[in-house]
Parts: structure tokens; sequence; C-alpha cells
């Protein structure tokens, strides 16, 4: 299994992850963004690019890098 390095993912995926990351787990992340890559249509295309490269590199990372990653979302009410 590849490494990742929290370096070498994007601010814009790093935001990205946020928005979709309402479980706080790794695999509840990857099956939200799986989910919501079923609603993407044809004039998509940056959004699955984005899924896909997000979803690349959750489902190679393990659970312990992912609680290393910065998620807490800017839209949380109780902060």
């Amino acid at each position: 299994m590849a490494k990742i390095v929290n370096n070498s993912i994007s601010f814009d995926e790093q935001e990205f992850m946020t928005l979709y990351n309402a479980s706080g787990t790794r695999q509840g992340l990857i099956d939200a963004l799986e989910e919501m890559r079923g609603y993407l249509g044809p004039d998509d295309a940056e959004l699955k690019e984005l899924t896909e490269s997000c979803l690349e590199k959750l489902t190679t990372m393990s659970d312990e890098e992912y609680r290393g990653m910065e998620l807490d979302s800017i839209l949380d009410p109780e902060e």
C-alpha cells in the first residue's frame, strides 16, 4: 500500500473532503463520496475528477493517516 503524505493532498481536495466528512471516519467519507459520485452528470467533469482524486487518496491511506488530516468542517455550528 502506498503511503500518502498529507502534503500530497491539495487544498481543494482537503476542502472538498471536509464538506463530505459528516461521519468523521475514513470509510464514511469514502462512502459519502462514492454516493455523491453517482449523482454527477456529463457536465460535472471537474467535480468528477476531484472526487476520483480524493477517493484514490483515501483508499490508499491508512486510518491513522486519515485521522492526521484536518477535516474539521468550517460549517460546524458548534464552533
